[in-house]
Formats: C-alpha cells, sequence, structure tokens
C-alpha cells in the first residue's frame, strides 16, 4: 500500500463528465489498497471568470477580498469531486487549504506556504477517507484565505506531498507528460520518461508550461519523485526525480521556447560604480523580473546596459528607466517587443565541450541572428527575433537528435 498524492488541474476537472471520470480513477486507486490525497484546481476557466467578475466591480481589486473570491474556485471542484467519489461507494472529505493545515506567508495573490501541518489529512485518512484539499490557496498566520498565485496547485500538491511523506505525487494533467520539446510547435518531439529535478526546473521558468518552476523546485527541496501524466489515459508519463547515476551520451534533453519577450537597452549611463545597481535595483523595487544582461563599455565613458524581460513587464519598466534616464543626463532608452528566448537544457552539458558552439552554428546556419546569451552549467539561452521561434526550436531538435532520444536512467 502507498500513500499517494494525487493533483487535477483545471482541466480536468473542467465539466461535470471529467469530474465523474477523475473519481473513478481516485477510486480505482483507493480500491487497489493506496491511500490517497487529491489536490484539485478550479474548473476549468473558473478562476478567469472570477478575475474579470472582480475588476467590473473594483479594478484594482482589495486584495484580501480578491483572495477570498477566487479560493471560491477550488473549494467547488473539491466538493464536487468529493460528492463523485462518494456516489462511486468510497467515503471523501474535502478541505480548504487552511483546513488541511496549509500556512502560508501574509501576502495576498503570491504568498509562499510555510509549512504544512497535516494533522486533519492524517485523522481523515485514518478514518479510510480519501481527501480531497483545494489548490492554489492556505491560511495566514492571522487566519485570512491567502491565494499562492498562478501555477499554485502543482506547488501545493508537492509540498503537502512532502509533509506527509507520500511515495509518490502524481500530477494530472491535459498532457501525457514532458517532451523533448513542446510538440506544438515541433512534431518531432518525444516524450521523455523520466528528466532530473535540474533540468525540468530549468525547462520550466524557460518557457514549458506543463509543470510551475515553484512547484519543481518544491520535489527538489522535498525529494518529492513527481510523476507527470495524463488524466485522460492509463499509461505512465514522466518522471521528476533525483538522477544519481545518468548515461550522459546526449548533452541536450529538451529545448524550450519564450516568445513573449521584450529587450531594454538604456544607454549613455556613467561607466561608474553603482549605476548598474540603481537600475536593476529600481526594477526590483517595482517587481520586476529580468533575465540576460548585458553591460558594454561606450569610448567616451559611458556605458549601455541591454536586458530582457517579459513582454508584460516592458511599459512598467519603461517608467522606471524614464526616471532613471532623468538622473543622467543625455541617456536613451531603447526597447523591441519581438523578443523569443530559445534554450537548450540538459545535465549532459556539464562534461560534454563544444554544446554552445553546436548552438551557435545551428541558429547561424539556419540564418538566425543572436541578440544575447546566457549561460548556466545546464542551460544555453540566446535572445533571436520572435519571427524565427519555432525556426529555431526544430533547427535545434533536430541537431542535437532529440527526435531520436534515448531515454536517461535515473535511480
Amino acid at each position: 500500500m502507498a500513500l499517494i498524492v494525487q493533483k487535477y488541474g483545471g482541466t480536468s476537472v473542467g465539466t461535470v463528465e471529467r469530474i465523474k471520470h477523475v473519481a473513478k480513477r481516485i477510486v480505482a486507486s483507493k480500491r487497489q489498497g493506496h491511500q490517497l490525497v487529491v489536490v484539485v484546481s478550479a474548473m476549468g476557466k473558473s478562476t478567469d471568470d472570477l478575475i474579470a467578475l472582480a475588476k467590473q466591480i473594483c479594478d484594482p481589486p482589495v486584495p484580501r477580498e480578491y483572495d477570498a473570491l477566487l479560493a471560491t474556485g477550488e473549494k467547488v471542484s473539491a466538493a464536487l469531486v468529493a460528492m463523485a467519489i462518494h456516489a462511486q461507494g468510497e467515503k471523501a472529505v474535502s478541505l480548504t487549504g487552511g483546513q488541511a493545515g496549509v500556512v502560508t506567508e501574509s501576502v495576498y495573490s503570491k504568498a509562499r506556504i510555510r509549512k504544512v501541518n497535516p494533522e486533519r489529512i492524517f485523522k481523515e485518512l485514518e478514518k479510510d477517507q480519501i481527501v480531497i484539499v483545494t489548490g492554489f490557496q492556505g491560511e495566514s498566520p492571522e487566519g485570512d484565505i491567502i491565494t499562492i498565485g498562478r501555477g499554485g496547485s502543482d506547488t501545493s500538491a508537492v509540498i503537502l506531498a512532502a509533509a506527509i511523506k507520500a511515495d509518490v505525487c502524481e500530477i494530472f494533467t491535459d498532457v501525457d507528460g514532458i517532451y523533448t520539446t513542446d510538440p506544438r510547435i515541433c512534431p518531432a518531439a518525444r516524450k521523455l520518461d523520466s528528466i532530473a529535478y535540474e533540468e525540468m526546473l530549468e525547462l520550466a521558468s524557460l518557457g514549458a508550461g506543463v509543470m510551475h518552476p515553484r512547484s519543481v523546485e518544491a520535489g527538489l527541496e522535498h525529494g518529492i519523485v513527481i510523476h507527470v501524466r495524463s488524466s485522460m489515459h492509463e499509461s505512465s508519463g514522466t518522471l521528476i526525480k533525483e538522477a544519481s547515476t545518468m548515461e550522459r551520451e546526449k548533452a541536450v534533453t529538451g529545448v524550450a521556447l519564450a516568445d513573449e519577450q521584450a529587450k531594454m537597452v538604456i544607454r549613455d549611463v556613467p561607466d561608474k560604480p553603482g549605476v548598474a545597481a540603481t537600475i536593476f535595483s529600481a526594477l526590483g523595487e517595482n517587481k520586476i523580473n529580468v533575465d540576460m544582461i548585458i553591460q558594454a563599455t561606450q569610448k567616451d565613458g559611458t556605458n549601455s546596459i541591454t536586458f530582457t524581460l517579459d513582454q508584460d513587464d516592458l511599459k512598467p519598466a519603461l517608467r522606471v528607466l524614464e526616471e532613471i534616464a532623468k538622473m543622467y543626463s543625455g541617456s536613451k532608452i531603447e526597447y523591441n517587443d519581438q523578443i523569443a528566448k530559445v534554450s537548450i537544457v540538459g545535465v549532459g552539458m556539464i562534461s560534454q565541450p563544444g554544446v554552445a558552439a553546436k548552438m551557435f552554428k545551428t541558429l547561424a546556419d539556419n540564418g538566425i541572428n543572436i541578440e544575447l546569451i546566457s549561460t548556466s552549467e545546464i542551460k544555453i539561452s540566446c535572445a533571436i527575433a520572435k519571427a524565427q521561434g519555432v525556426k529555431a526550436v526544430n533547427a535545434l531538435h533536430k541537431a542535437f537528435e532529440l527526435d531520436t532520444v534515448r531515454q536517461p536512467q535515473l535511480v
């Protein structure tokens, strides 16, 4: 008998028929002798509908009431799934994040989970109940309902799995696993049987939308095996787990594309200590994340500083830089909102030289100009023209032979 945490996303519980299907799947696992804690998202697009409703009343919404409103979506799903399980002849109880012992920091809409007190969960499991928990939310130390941001249900599931020492955390979604790249833009993409935490964390942060980076980070931190699989059929998916031994015949495991990027340049700033700190401190204070950064010294004793960011952050970043430019006479701001970031990821890069050269040559051979580069031990990212993003993904996928991927051995 195993202790299993399962998570079902909004698509998986998007209709009454799908909720009934999910309930059958949960009951089947229970009747195999397993104990189950199930985390659910809100039905379909219901969170988006609640956001739109809130903004019709008050824009921007009051933070505390906004979280209280959004949390109702998961409550609906949890109660309906529990009812569907009862209809299958098994016992189930739905719990809010707070009732399940999820304690967050006191930051509305994007809180981090601080701890989990799983006593209530264990009490219900001892009664032979299937425990259904609302994802995406918890309770602050003051007792307020707090949401933990987009991707929060995945994170809830992994952290709950760590708290109760589950044997595995199964993430059920509308895809059947992790692919070498997005199959919607690269027909040659192949499903991976397994992938290392570090690789998945890089791919998730670089635009691969199957898993949220926070959930992968939680899995890595707590050593929780994550099984990403489809809720629509019974086949196995992709295991995300620690790699203690791994064949390194392939340097690259996957290719990611983030095509909603922008590039900003502030020119003619003084070449002296503290300027870069002033610029990026101001961006940070305005909650603007930046990625690739290049500083280039110009002949007249000034610098130009270039960086990339999400398109959604472009307008607020412009406002910040316009204020900074007033501090440095003659400074100019330029931007390009038609940028994509293409990345290759793989733990095999650590031991294999020439990977960067192969990537750059592949892009050059396909007439794709590189505007910026950033690297880590297991990742190389290039900023390129957005219009060439799909072409770049397919070229790199073929160059690194990912269409004939041989599975790494994870133990």
